[in-house]
């Protein structure tokens, strides 16, 4: 299995080919990232590590997104959004409503929770399924509701 490390790298060097700087400046601060968690930590990124880097960067990148939204700068926001949509690309496929749905019933089934006390075991078999496929704030969001909060 090709490690995604290496995909993003392939990527690069044909941004760089290709003249795209936008999308060679994301793809570098990718990169940028995932050294400095293997600096931190002392490892080498899996893909499943490589997924969480990837899944924190689209969290800041979203909350930038609202922020720059609300303060009237569409500009900024719409750069922030051309970084959403390049990060995607090195993600899995995303889960679609009714899977994320489908798969909180499930876990809802799966841990006996029965109210919104128990949402922290739900997200917890959940969040390893879901990590890169599906925003956690709306998938909490579904908990919430599922569970009646």
């Amino acid at each position: 299995m090709e490690l995604l490390t290496d995909r993003i790298k392939d990527e690069m060097k044909a941004a760089m080919k290709g003249g795209d700087k936008f999308k060679l400046g994301v793809i570098r601060l990718i990169l940028a990232a995932f050294k400095q968690v293997e600096v931190d930590e002392r490892i080498t990124l899996d893909n499943d590590r490589a997924i969480q880097v990837l899944d924190k960067m689209l969290k800041q990148r979203r909350e930038s997104i609202k922020q720059y939204g609300d303060a009237g700068r569409n500009d900024l926001a719409e750069a922030e959004e051309a970084e959403v949509r390049i990060i995607q690309e090195f993600l899995p496929a995303a889960l679609s409503d009714a899977e994320i749905e489908a798969m909180v019933r499930e876990a809802i089934a799966e841990s006996g929770a029965a109210s919104i006390k128990d949402m922290g075991k739900v997200m917890g078999l959940l969040k390893p399924k879901m990590q890169g496929r599906a925003d956690m704030a709306l998938v909490s969001q579904k908990i919430k509701a599922a569970l009646g909060g």
